[in-house]
């Protein structure tokens, strides 16, 4: 169990390697959190104390969830170990933990009988054909996608995608925008 201290000082930790792996100074973050930059600078330094008032605005900022921010528990276990479920259609295994910004899974797709219907969301999409052969239905355009290929594209353009000739294996990652969509509808 870690202590008060230990906790804030991993906080800081975090927030100021999050804003440099963002690659943002200073001053963007304070705008985008409406604080100043030398109150994050101080945040970082552990000259002013990590309350709440400043946690939950630079979360924001750097588009990242208080648990993410807080979670003192080590990485003892790093080994995500996914189950299948989905239907008989398709198949998904997460391969990443339901915590983070950024989802990473699996899919196993059934050539079907009937066109995908399309949808939007908000975000990016993108995919790595493992096996197989999908057919990527984007707007009014149609494109095959091989074993070996991948794709990526905006997400408030209609799509869809679908098992060619067989059944086909992808790894799919989006943000959690693109998580409820391809993962929590039908």
């Amino acid at each position: 169990m870690r202590s008060g201290d230990d906790i804030e000082q991993l906080v800081r930790d975090r927030l100021r390697t999050l804003r440099q792996t963002l690659g943002l100074s200073l001053e963007q973050v304070a705008e985008r959190a409406n604080l100043s930059p030398s109150t994050i600078s101080r945040i970082e330094t552990g000259k002013r104390t990590v309350g709440l008032d400043v946690l939950l605005p630079l979360s924001r900022a750097l588009n990242v969830g208080l648990d993410a921010l807080l979670e003192a528990s080590a990485d003892d276990d790093v080994v995500i170990r996914p189950e299948p479920s989905g239907t008989p259609e398709r198949t998904i295994w997460m391969l990443s933990r339901p915590t983070g910004s950024t989802i990473a899974i699996k899919v196993r797709l059934e050539p079907g009988d009937d066109r995908p219907d399309q949808r939007v969301h908000p975000g990016h999409d993108w995919f790595f054909v493992l096996d197989g052969r999908v057919r990527l239905l984007l707007g009014d355009r149609v494109i095959l996608v091989e074993t070996g290929e991948a794709a990526e594209f905006g997400t408030m353009t209609p799509h869809a995608i679908e098992a060619v000739g067989g059944p086909a294996e992808l790894i799919m990652i989006f943000d959690r925008d693109g998580h409820r969509a391809h993962v929590h509808s039908g």
